[in-house]
């Protein structure tokens, strides 16, 4: 099984990156690649700009790599209660090339953030819109807290409860 997972964040210290490389560490005999939206970088999508230079050839390039997968693991950033203008900017460049953009790949949603909801917001606006772009949501995860609940130097969740209730989404997965 091959696994694409990514951080819906362009930081390069992403607290979803890190979360969604932990949760897809979690799945017993699967490769993973880890995407890095930076890799994914476009211009502001517009129909002016579509006009002048067409399909971009990174929106390709994120879909080739969306369809090497046999399972998506996606934590998305809030960004004031939405998703990063990074992550929004890929699906927008990408739906004009192909509207399934998960291309019904089973996905593990999540979201992490240093606050008590822990991405709550964006995960609400993620299960109700990525079916429209054909992603088979199979579980959703929350991490609150990120600070006080991972343990960035092992790169895994600290908190037994919380880790618990992962590993158990990723056997049932």
């Amino acid at each position: 099984m091959k696994i694409i997972a990514f951080g819906g964040s362009p930081s390069k210290n992403s607290i979803n990156k890190k979360l969604a490389t932990y949760a897809s560490s979690l799945f017993e005999n699967a490769s993973v690649e880890v995407l890095d939206l930076n890799d994914f970088q476009m211009p502001l999508f517009s129909v002016d700009i579509e006009a002048e230079i067409g399909q971009h050839p990174l929106a390709k390039a994120f879909l080739e790599k969306i369809a090497t997968a046999d399972t998506l693991v996606i934590s998305l950033a809030e960004n004031n209660g939405n998703y990063s203008a990074a992550f929004k900017n890929v699906v927008d460049w990408c739906s004009r090339i192909n509207g399934k953009i998960f291309q019904e790949k089973p996905t593990l949603l999540m979201a992490t953030s240093p606050g008590a909801r822990g991405g709550a917001s964006v995960l609400e606006i993620a299960k109700n819109n990525f079916p429209r772009f054909a992603s088979e949501i199979k579980a959703v995860f929350s991490l609150p807290s990120f600070n006080d609940n991972f343990d960035v130097a092992n790169g895994k969740i600290s908190n037994p409860e919380l880790d618990n209730q992962l590993r158990v989404i990723v056997k049932n997965f």
